[in-house]
């Protein structure tokens, strides 16, 4: 298989919030989404890392958070350079249920339509800006919660939005489609729908070109942080990035061992931060499928701080 085609679709999107109550009760409980990892970021043990998914974390469905508050994060700025929306895919007999839903609860929804597929948006507690999008081709199944029942449930990331500079817009494109197996498939305005892979839910992207004069966006509170790519063996992840690195000169880290996936980051041509995951070996690796979520569970490497790192943690109820 040709490096270029290794890339098979989503694996997760990581965004940066603030409040660690308010992000677990609006993605567990609004959005009916099922907590599977409650870990910390590996890189900073003092905040959250929450994993949110569908019954068992399955690539594609996966959106996490690293709720910041009070450790003295900026909030972001909207700008060019950065993952500006994530869109959930929801059937179409859905959108009634979820409109009524975010609104009921203090949210504000706007409907629209792009590429013949209706969208209801709305950003989050934290100001993220989030998207349900209706995709009746998506068989995933979805988390089942007494509020949201199989027929509403949300199936799984459907797509990432980038916001790109006018001037990052042609080298963009050209690297998506020659290096991360992606294809256009439609455009509208200023907006190109790419397939990843085979496409369909959970395997698109979508970049949007700013005006010449846009902001360039900062991370902080209410962005997200990166966008994950799956790919399915540790083998073609060190393929992957074998290209990026020698063959294309790119910056790539090293290996990383996130537990439940091994992953390598990199900037795209216009500064959003890919991440490119393994499928395997999957959050089943420290919990049962019933108790996923359940614990804090810590790095191997940490367990011997974790009364140190639960004093710093804020309770959940």
């Amino acid at each position: 298989m040709k490096t270029q085609e290794l890339l098979k679709g989503l694996h997760h999107v990581t965004a940066t919030v603030n409040d660690a109550q308010e992000d677990y009760d609006f993605y567990t409980k609004i959005l009916g989404l099922r907590l599977v990892k409650k870990t910390v970021n590996f890189d900073n043990n003092s905040v959250y890392h929450f994993y949110y998914a569908d019954q068992v974390g399955t690539p594609g469905t996966v959106f996490t958070t690293f709720p910041y508050k009070g450790q003295g994060v900026r909030v972001g700025e909207e700008g060019t350079g950065l993952i500006i929306a994530t869109a959930f895919s929801v059937p179409s007999t859905a959108l009634a249920f979820w409109s009524e839903r975010l609104t009921e609860n203090g949210f504000v929804v706007t409907a629209s339509q792009r590429f013949g597929q209706e969208v209801r948006w709305f950003r989050d507690p934290s100001g993220l800006q989030l998207e349900l999008i209706a995709d009746d081709t998506d068989t995933r199944a979805p988390y089942v919660t007494k509020e949201v029942s199989a027929e509403v449930g949300i199936r799984g990331i459907h797509h990432v939005t980038l916001w790109v500079a006018a001037s990052d817009w042609d080298v963009l494109r050209t690297f998506l489609t020659s290096e991360m197996n992606m294809a256009e498939i439609g455009q509208e305005g200023e907006r190109i729908r790419l397939k990843v892979n085979e496409g369909g839910a959970g395997s698109c992207l979508e970049i949007v070109r700013a005006a010449a004069d846009a902001p360039r966006g900062k991370n902080g509170l209410g962005t997200v942080h990166h966008v994950a790519w799956k790919v399915e063996t540790f083998e073609a992840l060190l393929a992957l990035r074998h290209r990026l690195v020698e063959e294309l000169g790119m910056q790539v880290t090293e290996v990383r061992d996130r537990k439940y996936f091994r992953s390598i980051y990199f900037r795209v041509p216009s500064h959003q931060l890919f991440e490119v995951a393994t499928i395997p070996p999957g959050f089943a690796v420290d919990e049962s499928e019933e108790e996923l979520g359940t614990h804090l569970m810590l790095p191997d490497d940490k367990e011997a701080n974790r009364a140190a790192i639960e004093a710093v943690l804020p309770v959940l109820h």
